[in-house]
Protein backbone atom coordinates (compact mmCIF):
# COMPACT_ATOMS: atom_id res chain seq x y z
CA UNK A 1 0.00 0.00 0.00
CA UNK A 2 1.77 3.47 -0.75
CA UNK A 3 0.54 6.72 0.27
CA UNK A 4 0.98 10.31 -0.29
CA UNK A 5 3.57 12.28 1.54
CA UNK A 6 4.51 15.67 0.43
CA UNK A 7 2.83 15.34 -2.66
CA UNK A 8 4.62 12.29 -3.60
CA UNK A 9 4.45 8.54 -2.69
CA UNK A 10 5.69 7.50 1.05
CA UNK A 11 8.97 5.02 1.01
CA UNK A 12 8.25 1.55 2.76
CA UNK A 13 10.47 3.12 5.67
CA UNK A 14 8.35 6.29 5.75
CA UNK A 15 5.32 4.28 5.88
CA UNK A 16 7.28 1.83 8.94
CA UNK A 17 7.89 4.99 10.68
CA UNK A 18 3.91 6.42 10.26
CA UNK A 19 2.86 3.12 11.70
CA UNK A 20 5.14 2.64 14.50
CA UNK A 21 4.40 6.54 15.47
CA UNK A 22 0.87 5.42 15.74
CA UNK A 23 1.24 2.12 17.32
CA UNK A 24 3.96 2.48 19.52
CA UNK A 25 4.01 4.43 22.39
CA UNK A 26 7.53 4.45 23.34
CA UNK A 27 8.91 5.12 19.38
CA UNK A 28 6.08 8.00 18.99
CA UNK A 29 7.57 9.69 22.35
CA UNK A 30 11.14 9.50 20.77
CA UNK A 31 10.58 10.94 17.71
CA UNK A 32 8.64 13.61 19.46
CA UNK A 33 11.97 14.23 21.75
CA UNK A 34 14.00 14.18 18.75
CA UNK A 35 11.79 16.50 16.38
CA UNK A 36 11.87 18.99 19.49
CA UNK A 37 15.40 18.85 19.88
CA UNK A 38 15.59 19.46 16.38
CA UNK A 39 13.92 22.59 16.70
CA UNK A 40 15.93 24.23 19.68
CA UNK A 41 18.71 23.45 17.50
CA UNK A 42 17.11 25.65 14.35
CA UNK A 43 16.07 28.41 17.01
CA UNK A 44 19.75 28.58 18.38
CA UNK A 45 21.11 28.35 14.27
CA UNK A 46 19.52 31.16 13.33
CA UNK A 47 21.07 33.70 15.73
CA UNK A 48 23.50 35.51 13.89
CA UNK A 49 26.13 35.08 16.68
CA UNK A 50 26.86 32.63 18.74
CA UNK A 51 28.06 32.89 22.40
CA UNK A 52 30.40 30.20 23.87
CA UNK A 53 27.33 28.90 25.95
CA UNK A 54 24.96 28.60 22.53
CA UNK A 55 27.98 26.49 20.89
CA UNK A 56 28.19 24.03 24.05
CA UNK A 57 24.32 23.90 23.96
CA UNK A 58 24.39 22.93 20.07
CA UNK A 59 26.71 20.49 21.27
CA UNK A 60 24.79 19.18 23.70
CA UNK A 61 21.37 18.98 21.66
CA UNK A 62 23.49 17.59 18.49
CA UNK A 63 24.49 14.52 20.89
CA UNK A 64 21.01 14.21 22.58
CA UNK A 65 19.31 13.62 18.82
CA UNK A 66 22.06 11.35 18.03
CA UNK A 67 21.14 9.44 20.81
CA UNK A 68 17.58 9.15 20.00
CA UNK A 69 17.83 8.51 16.50
CA UNK A 70 19.79 5.61 17.44
CA UNK A 71 16.69 4.51 19.56
CA UNK A 72 14.56 5.09 17.35
CA UNK A 73 16.37 3.09 14.39
CA UNK A 74 16.79 0.27 17.11
CA UNK A 75 12.76 -0.14 17.42
CA UNK A 76 12.70 0.51 13.18
CA UNK A 77 15.12 -2.75 13.34
CA UNK A 78 12.91 -4.88 14.82
CA UNK A 79 9.90 -4.39 12.39
CA UNK A 80 11.96 -4.70 9.40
Amino acid sequence: MLFLFWGRRMSKEEELIEKLMKENEEFSKIKQAHSQLGKQLDELEKKPFLTPQDEVEIKIIKKKKLALKDQMEKILMQYR
